[in-house]
């Protein structure tokens, strides 16, 4: 052992779940070494990281919208009246909500 190229052992821990989906993407390599697959894996594999700071914040203005949309919501049902500047104003939020929407999304990419 003193003399092996790789001399350091690494052990992980899987479900069974986990397993079969290791073998399965094995399964599309031209290799049958569970170590060599891992060991590409770990060291070539691609990592996708895809960073959410910022949608906890775009979520609580989607909310604070919402919240604006439904007291008019209940204004209107309590005086059965609805006025052109409610109209507007849900047109607002609505624009403010399609802007955040599409923000989101481009800098996710």
């Amino acid at each position: 052992m003193a003399n092996r190229q790789r001399n350091i052992q690494l052990k992980i821990w899987v479900n069974e779940e986990e397993r079969k989906l290791i073998e399965q993407k094995m399964a599309q390599l031209p290799t049958a070494q569970l170590g060599a697959y891992i060991r590409k894996m770990a060291i070539d594999g691609y990592i996708i990281y895809t960073d959410i700071k910022n949608i906890k914040q775009y979520i609580g203005e989607l909310q604070a919208i919402g919240k604006n949309i439904n007291q008019i919501a209940k204004r209107v049902n309590s005086t059965t009246n609805i006025y052109k500047e409610d109209i507007d104003e849900i047109k607002a939020r609505l624009d403010e909500i399609w802007q955040l929407q599409r923000y989101i999304l481009s800098n996710l990419r």
